[in-house]
């Protein structure tokens, strides 16, 4: 009986912890060129802080420049560059940025910056929603006008989610670690194959250099002198 309440109260402190670590998140789905990205904000500037420390290091991020907004991510495929995103896919979350910006979203053109996840940078001094850049450089400006039709199209895809961001951050993160685990092996075995087929290589060159250079005697050829010799001691004594 003992037992069985303390498993309660360990169940019942697990349930506790993981609703106090989620956080509701909106998502937004497109498919561009045929592949399939994902869009996603928090909904308020306290999710904001939370996706700040927990997205993943191939999403791009978002916002109104000057200007009160959402944080938009997007999520890149791997393998893909921000340089290389489609412009179409760039003006859908510059649309979805625009839509959820107090002001912005009453002006007829606002400018929105974009970068990569990694290049944001969160000091302690700075307020709940605050972001600045480790590298100027890697910000994109892009001026944008309304399009009421693009992000409506978003809307119609938007899915409401309570999400535990850091689990699903450091799930990202082992997958990764996996994936570069089987890759290493994967290098290290052809490395072995490739030494081993050079040292093959190798003999099969030193035995044709053998069987082509008649000054190259085998051991073959020296066991025979050898026998021919002592045929000859034995016919002499």
């Amino acid at each position: 009986a003992v037992v069985s309440t303390q498993n309660r109260e360990f169940q019942t402190f697990q349930h506790y912890f993981k609703q106090i670590n989620l956080r509701m998140v909106f998502y937004f789905h497109t498919v561009v060129n045929g592949r399939q990205y994902t869009l996603y904000m928090g909904k308020d500037k306290m999710e904001n802080e939370d996706l700040l420390r927990w997205a993943w290091p191939e999403d791009v991020w978002f916002h109104v420049d000057k200007l009160s907004s959402a944080h938009v991510y997007l999520r890149l495929n791997k393998g893909e560059a921000v340089s290389a995103i489609p412009t179409e896919l760039v003006n859908q979350c510059c649309q979805l940025v625009k839509a959820n910006s107090i002001q912005g979203c009453k002006l007829a053109a606002v400018d929105v910056v974009y970068t990569p996840y990694p290049n944001l940078k969160k000091t302690g001094d700075m307020v709940a929603g605050q972001v600045g850049f480790h590298k100027s450089k890697k910000v994109i400006k892009v001026n944008i006008e309304k399009n009421n039709e693009v992000w409506k199209k978003l809307e119609k895809t938007r899915e409401e989610r309570e999400v535990d961001l850091q689990s699903e951050r450091e799930a990202r993160d082992r997958e990764e670690r996996e994936d570069e685990k089987k890759r290493q092996a994967i290098i290290r075995d052809e490395e072995k194959k490739r030494i081993e087929a050079e040292k093959k290589e190798k003999q099969m060159r030193s035995y044709q250099l053998m069987d082509t250079d008649p000054h190259l005697t085998t051991s073959n050829q020296f066991e025979n002198e050898e026998d021919a010799e002592r045929e000859l001691l034995d016919d002499f004594m």
